[in-house]
């Protein structure tokens, strides 16, 4: 016997049917069992094949297992084309030699990934908008930083080159207060003689010990007054 009768399975996925053995009299004679597939009214072909003492084999498309009165197939990676009939069939050899073939059972492959793969898609474009919102706003977050840097290094720029001219602005006034007292201050030295008139000189007899001349000093009033002049005006 052969079972599950109906098999559906998602293309990409594997599909496991069991094949039940019954043997009256079994002393250890040796039999095989061979995998069959049908395709709608397709002459059958053998898939693949067992004997009974052989351990599990493994192929590109199928995996066998001996469990003594039960065989298992597991159909690997499947693909629509291999939706149809499969059944097994045991080879007894003694005599008289027997092939006993199983009941039918019907496996269908659906495209169930590729569904999943259509109903996803709605659900990305759904995820999309915000993700694209996210990207305009971030830009405009950017855009907005970059502007305000250029604002703050423009200030900063206009700040630095203030403190860099004012400081000659601010000694500008001082030299000039400054040029004034150097040209003003200046010292002016004279020297006074005081000469004997000869045509009126009196003779050495009649002439008194001590004699005071005097004389008057007068400055021009454009010319500045030193403390010096003054002082010496004052005398």
């Amino acid at each position: 016997t052969l079972f599950p009768a109906v098999l559906t399975r998602p293309a990409g996925g594997s599909a496991t049917f069991f094949c039940n053995i019954s043997m009256e009299n079994d002393s250890g004679s040796e039999y095989s069992l061979n995998w069959y597939k049908k395709t709608n009214h397709s002459q059958a072909q053998k898939i693949a094949e067992i004997s009974r003492n052989n351990p599990p084999t493994k192929t590109e498309k199928y995996l066998l297992t001996n469990y003594t009165a039960a065989f298992k197939i597991e159909i690997l990676n499947l693909h629509q084309n291999d939706s149809g009939s499969y059944y097994c069939g045991l080879i007894a050899f003694f005599e008289p030699d027997k092939v006993i073939e199983s009941n039918r059972s019907h496996l269908v492959v659906t495209a169930a990934p590729e569904k999943t793969n259509a109903t996803d898609q709605p659900e990305m474009e759904e995820s999309n908008p915000p993700d694209h919102v996210k990207a305009v706003l971030l830009g405009i977050l950017l855009l907005a930083g970059a502007v305000v840097l250029l604002i703050f290094g423009y200030l900063t720029v206009t700040y630095r080159r203030g403190d860099v001219q004012k400081p000659p602005s601010e000694n500008a006034p001082a030299k000039k207060e400054k040029t004034p007292m150097v040209s003003v201050s200046t010292v002016d030295y004279g020297v006074l003689e005081f000469q004997w008139d000869q045509r009126t000189q009196v003779p050495p007899e009649t002439r008194p010990v001590d004699q005071t001349e005097y004389a008057t000093i007068i400055f021009p009033d454009e010319k500045p007054v030193t403390p010096e002049r003054g002082k010496k005006h004052q005398d």
